[in-house]
């Protein structure tokens, strides 16, 4: 054993990796441990284990085998050939002595090998975690992570839609991460972050890998809530039926709005970089038929040169990392309670404290709760006396509606990021390509029928039973038919 220890330290080398290597080894087993247990909920905890202590460890190896191998004495580097060690147990004596190194060295190997496959496993699929996509560069990905855990695919893991399968997909992954992180380490990202048209992965492909083509179901009921700014927060409903149709697969006709993916009906659009200016739209019918729209006009904005073939991305352009305006994000605050609308004026006072420019979260969280008490105390010092809690949780609920939404760290404030799911503005969402700017050779327009995807059932109507609405919505319809 003593003359093992000595041919590993006769080199510098050697010794620096060996010192290493043994202060790693019992740090990193226990580490692994307590990670693998959850003891320690942290993500830079992974990060020192996997991606610092792990490396770190190889690279001691390295040294070991470099200094004994590189950096050693002739008569040292001798020592590891195979007609040495026969010469060895040829002698009297030395057999048990080299057998027992041998069996030392195997174990240590072995151990060596058990750790480094578990930190490489292990590390690979941290590397892959919600919480090294998210939070770990806590302040840049905060926006990301909020909307996402307030979203429908927060238990979707960030690698399932932005990394793909194969080598290829991985190795973008890979170089686009690293990217990144030095964009992080030298304090050069973008605020806000751009929308990722090109460099992540959401495609169609992606969607369908969850969202099945061929069992698009027909119709989809949606309830829109709001609340309007006085004194009763006067809650108000529209309600729709939602013409979802499908893209015409397994021999169903193509309707709806899935219509715009079918295979029969190829639509394709020459656009802005950003996908929010569209100058051209084509489309191919079934039979070979092929319509083009032109913008009539100058062009207001760039345009790519190459047309891009419409796909679920060009719709659901947000559809996890979703950004609230602050109308509604008050609206879904009061809907669930987490603002008590009985609380008067509740909605006007809360949208004017949370549309204030802020430095910071932590000084918008302060002034909204300053400025809410204060108008109350003012205005109805009684509710302010008598059920304090309930202001308190109002006041709490303004300020999530803030914090989930709004950034200054990272630029992002109300309608930084726009959803082309809907269209709240002229020229957004929909509006993009059905509208009267677009239109063919013939002097004919994209259709902008509002029944081609949805049919109104009620319209900022007072709140009530959702059967009675569809009750008075069927009675309509019977009696549009008897006429």
């Amino acid at each position: 054993m003593t003359g093992l220890i000595n041919f590993f330290t006769r080199s510098r080398c050697s010794l620096l990796g060996g010192i290493m290597a043994g202060v790693l080894l019992p740090v990193l087993a226990i580490s692994i441990l307590l990670d693998m247990q959850g003891v320690v909920q942290n993500p830079y905890f992974g990060f020192l284990i996997y991606l610092v202590m792990g490396p770190l460890f190889v690279l001691s190896l390295l040294l070991v085998i470099g200094g004994a191998l590189f950096c050693g004495k002739k008569e040292d580097i001798g020592r590891l050939t195979v007609e040495y060690i026969k010469e060895e147990l040829a002698r009297p004596g030395h057999f048990t002595r080299i057998r027992k190194l041998i069996f030392i060295t195997a174990l240590l190997t072995f151990l060596t090998l058990v750790i480094v496959g578990v930190v490489t496993y292990t590390g690979f699929h941290y590397t892959e975690s919600v919480g090294f996509c998210a939070q770990f560069c806590h302040r840049v990905m905060e926006p990301e992570y909020v909307t996402y855990k307030n979203s429908a695919h927060s238990q979707v893991p960030c690698v399932k839609c932005h990394i793909g399968a194969g080598s290829e997909w991985f190795t973008k992954a890979k170089f686009s991460g690293a990217r990144q992180l030095f964009a992080v380490l030298l304090d050069s990202y973008e605020r806000p972050i751009a929308t990722p048209i090109d460099a992540l992965r959401p495609e169609r492909a992606t969607c369908e890998g969850c969202h099945r083509p061929e069992v698009f179901h027909g119709d989809k009921l949606y309830v829109k809530d709001t609340f309007q700014e006085d004194e009763q927060n006067t809650h108000l409903q529209t309600v729709l039926v939602m013409r979802i149709g499908s893209g015409g697969y397994s021999g169903r006709q193509a309707q709806g709005i899935h219509w715009h993916v079918s295979e029969d009906h190829r639509v394709t659009y020459l656009a802005s970089r950003d996908r929010n200016y569209i100058a051209r739209v084509t489309l191919e019918g079934p039979e070979g038929r092929k319509t083009v729209y032109r913008r009539q006009g100058e062009t207001q904005e760039p345009v790519e040169q190459k047309e891009r073939l419409m796909d679920c991305m060009d719709c659901h352009n947000r559809p996890t990392h979703v950004f609230l305006d602050a109308g509604p994000a008050l609206d879904a605050k009061l809907v669930t309670g987490a603002i008590p609308p009985e609380i008067p004026y509740i909605k006007r006072q809360a949208l004017a404290a949370i549309t204030r420019e802020y430095p910071s979260q932590e000084t918008a969280t302060r002034g909204i709760a300053q400025e809410l008490m204060d108008w109350y105390r003012q205005n109805y010092p009684d509710l302010v006396s008598g059920r304090e809690e309930l202001l308190k949780e109002a006041v709490l609920g303004a300020q999530q509606a803030y914090l989930e939404n709004v950034f200054p760290e990272m630029n992002i404030s109300w309608r930084t990021y726009q959803s082309f799911t809907c269209h709240q503005a002229e020229g957004s969402g929909c509006y993009r390509c059905h509208n009267d700017s677009l239109r063919s050779e013939d002097g004919r327009a994209i259709s902008q029928d509002c029944n081609v995807c949805h049919v109104i059932l009620l319209e900022n109507g007072p709140a009530r039973d959702i059967r009675e609405i569809l009750q008075n919505a069927a009675g309509a319809a019977r009696g549009n038919n008897n006429e």
